[in-house]
């Protein structure tokens, strides 16, 4: 008997020890997998380029301009526009000095009460164009309670591609608060999107017979040059109405 229970104490032992080294070898696994991730993390957060240091307008410029309208400013990290309709001074709208193809872009923007703003891609500086718009698909930036556009279809709406695809739902906060969102551009995969506070809301095409029947269906249709270019600069928007923006990095893909 003594020797069956020393037989069965062995055994209890060995099944012991291999479950220990069992849940060694999966606690390395995690380890090594959780490694893994945070050292992509950190390889993907180092491809981010950062467009505004929340201190100068380096890497910026008006619109067709060689100034920026002292109507932008920086305050508290971050770049606010205080319209004034009056003044004729420097470029209203914003540039960046680079262009881009395919990217990430990501920024914060909180809209006045009332207010209408966009971010812009693909712009092209041509004289003869006196707005971004002009080439630049955009992005929109609104106070849905209160702005009249906001009525005027879903199109019109915080985060929509601007009258051409809508929102898959309003997750814009409040004016006065701020809202994150981030685009991406990709002429390789054919794809853009657009993220805000964290909800994925607009797909679309970005080049091809698709992009073009968007645009035939829209404002745009006849507008020699919008939305043709895959090379562009992006553009913040003088719309008249207050507006800030922070946080404003890219990655190019």
């Amino acid at each position: 008997m003594k020797k069956i229970s020393y037989f069965a104490l062995a055994l209890v032992f060995l099944a012991g020890c291999k479950e220990a080294n069992k849940k060694d070898t999966q606690e390395s696994a995690s380890k090594k997998e959780t490694a893994g991730v945070e050292k992509q993390e950190k390889k993907e957060e180092g491809d981010w380029e950062v467009l505004f240091d929340g201190k100068t307008f380096n890497g910026w410029h008006g619109y067709n301009a060689d100034e920026i309208s002292p109507e932008w400013s920086i305050r508290d990290g971050a770049m606010v526009l205080t319209p004034d309709n009056n003044s004729k001074t420097g470029g209203k709208n914003l540039v960046t000095d680079k262009d881009y193809t395919n990217f990430k872009l990501s920024l914060e923007w909180k809209i006045s009460e009332g207010g209408n703003s966009g971010v812009f891609w693909g712009v092209k500086e041509i004289p003869e164009l006196h707005e971004p718009y002009q080439t630049g698909p955009e992005v929109q930036v609104l106070d849905n309670e209160r702005h009249p556009d906001a009525k005027a279809g879903k199109t019109h709406q915080a985060g929509a591609l601007y009258d051409m695809v809508a929102p898959s739902e309003d997750v814009a906060k409040v004016a006065g608060k701020w809202n994150t969102m981030v685009l991406k551009i990709d002429h390789n995969a054919n794809e853009g999107k657009i993220w805000l506070n964290g909800v994925e809301i607009v797909k679309f095409p970005v080049h091809g017979e698709a992009w073009q029947n968007m645009i035939k269906k829209s404002k745009f249709n006849g507008w020699e040059g919008f939305g043709a270019y895959q090379t562009g600069k992006i553009g913040l928007q003088h719309h008249g109405d207050g507006v800030s923006f922070r946080n404003i990095k890219i990655k190019e893909l």
